[in-house]
């Protein structure tokens, strides 16, 4: 799998890591056995059948490579005494990705996708997994209460910046004792200029290819977009000043994109702020 983000949760007591991979968390079974016992409880939690089912049907949900005859396979042999099954030889023999055995003393162990260590949780003990439960959603509405003061952020220094864009339309574009509508339409114009430059069409293209979307173009755009749109708001202002030709700016706001785009696009920094 790709690096993920590591954080914890306190469940009485006991320190949980979670790994978060994009929108995906997966929840540490070793941290969680840690006041129950050791890691030989995962292993009888596994080799049980009706663990073994929910293991197998999770998979066939959402894994389209998982190797349904290994399952069917354990599922014959599931009960008998013989029978064991570790996280490592689950994942090898299934290509499951439910859950994850990783190497190493620190930071490593068997971790499983949030739905697999709720499941978990239950079997050490129901109060466990409700604990457990409330801490995880917790976390999750501080993530998301952040995900969306940094939105907020973005959106407020995008409209600061085309209040700057606008005001530089009006003292160099704009003359004199024209129409409101004919106003409208120049500032429309301009907008359309940034538009085409980072998306490649203009609101009015845009929409009649997203009849259904809500909102416009923009609020459709990406944080990488947003943050890229607010300095070409302020580039274009200062090339509006030194009056350069709408097609010239048109050319270097689509270099400035691209670069800009390219630089950001996978950094770190950027996708904490998702």
């Amino acid at each position: 799998m790709a690096k993920q983000n590591k954080t914890t949760i306190n469940v009485k007591g006991s320190e949980i890591t979670i790994l978060q991979n994009e929108s995906t968390d997966y929840i540490s079974l070793t941290d969680m056995v840690k006041n129950f016992g050791d890691d030989t409880m995962i292993y009888s939690w596994m080799r049980n059948r009706n663990t073994l089912e929910f293991l197998g049907i999770w998979e066939e949900m959402n894994n389209p490579n998982f190797k349904g005859n290994e399952f069917v396979t354990f599922k014959t042999q599931a009960g008998l005494n013989s029978f064991n099954l570790t996280p490592k030889k689950w994942i090898e023999a299934t290509n499951a990705i439910g859950i994850i055995s990783k190497a190493g003393r620190y930071g490593g162990g068997t971790f499983a996708h949030k739905d697999l260590a709720f499941e978990f949780g239950s079997w050490l003990s129901p109060e466990f997994k409700l604990y457990l439960i409330k801490e995880f959603q917790r976390l999750k509405d501080d993530e998301n209460d952040r995900l969306k003061l940094t939105w907020n952020l973005h959106r407020t220094l995008s409209k600061i910046n085309y209040r700057i864009h606008t005001d530089a339309i009006k003292e160099h574009i704009i003359p004199n004792n024209i129409t409101k509508e004919q106003t409208n339409f120049v500032y429309a114009n301009e907008a359309d200029v940034l538009n085409v430059a980072l998306f490649g069409k203009t609101a009015k293209e845009w929409r009649t290819q997203n009849p259904k979307a809500e909102g416009n173009i923009r609020d459709q755009a990406t944080i990488e977009q947003l943050l890229v749109l607010a300095n070409m708001e302020s580039m274009n202002a200062e090339f509006i000043k030194i009056s350069l030709s709408q097609a010239d700016r048109l050319l270097k706001l689509n270099q400035i994109a691209i670069t800009q785009l390219k630089a950001i696009i996978g950094n770190p920094q950027i996708k904490k702020l998702k």
